[in-house]
């Protein structure tokens, strides 16, 4: 029954949740930028706005792609939500990806195509360090299952300060913040067209802009997973480390240009094979050491 109210939750909340931390998010830049910056509540006018425009779509078959998109990542929020397996709720987020990537190609436009391919590319930096959070979770609590990690005695966090590191750096590239905003961008000065967004139309567009919410949610709710434990207090912990690796990326993102393709590639695989690299091996030898 809990499990049914929390996908529940999610199902409604998350939605809200993720339009009111762009909201905060585009006003926080814009302090930080000695700007006044938009209303919090924008995010949902904007959005609003494009459901009432008409649409019109350079291919049919674009809108099937991103409704799958919508729907995978939709998915895999309620599978987590669900304490199922965490390393099934990586692929279907993969495979959503891998939707939006196809929807960027269909519309052979030189703009959206480069987006879809710099997605790709992001999906290659990013995935390695993906799988390694799953293998830590599954080493330090000896369960893939999200209801079982939440259950333990102790925050996963005490294992796994190396994942958790090489995890929020990737939080960089799936959230699309510079330095890493390779396939498309949140500022506008960033560029001219919105890269793999580029041709999207003004439906497709929002149903791409609230699945951007529910992937949001998503990612921060894992990252509280390092933390949260048996002990309630341990969600209140969560919220606060969770609201602290949100703002830093916001600073980040404002205080970074954006890197070439090869420089994201390099630096990210760097990140995950010292930081979750090395913790692995820790972990791999301590438990050698108690067998």
């Amino acid at each position: 029954m809990t499990s049914v109210i929390s996908v529940i939750c999610f199902l409604v909340l998350a939605p809200f949740v993720g339009g009111l931390l762009e909201g905060l998010e585009r006003k926080i830049s814009a302090r930080m930028q000695g700007r006044v910056g938009p209303p919090v509540l924008q995010p949902f006018y904007d959005v609003r706005k494009l459901m009432n425009k008409q649409t019109i779509v350079v291919n049919k078959a674009q809108t099937l792609l991103i409704v799958t998109f919508f729907i995978l990542q939709i998915f895999t929020g309620c599978l987590f939500y669900a304490g199922s397996d965490i390393m099934l709720c990586f692929f279907l987020l993969s495979t959503g990806a891998t939707f939006l990537v196809f929807a960027g190609s269909v519309t052979y436009s030189p703009s959206s195509t480069l987006g879809a391919n710099r997605e790709l590319l992001q999906m290659m930096a990013y995935e390695p360090a993906v799988l390694l959070a799953c293998v830590g979770f599954y080493l330090a609590n000896k369960t893939f299952n999200v209801s079982e990690i939440i259950g333990a005695h102790n925050s996963s966090i005490l294992y796994l300060p190396g994942f958790f590191i090489a995890y929020v750096f990737i939080l960089t590239i799936k959230m699309r913040k510079s330095p890493f905003d390779l396939s498309t961008s949140h500022h506008a000065h960033q560029e001219v067209v919105k890269g793999i967004t580029t041709e999207l139309g003004s439906r497709n567009l929002a149903l791409y802009q609230i699945t951007e919410w529910y992937e949001n949610v998503f990612l921060l709710s894992v990252l509280g997973l390092f933390i949260v434990n048996s002990n309630p207090i341990s969600y209140v912990v969560a919220v606060v480390v969770v609201l602290a690796v949100w703002f830093l990326e916001i600073l980040i993102d404002n205080t970074s240009a954006r890197v070439k393709w090869y420089v994201l590639l390099r630096v990210t695989w760097i990140v995950t094979s010292l930081a979750a690299g090395i913790n692995l091996l820790i972990l791999m030898i301590t438990r050698r050491k108690l067998l």
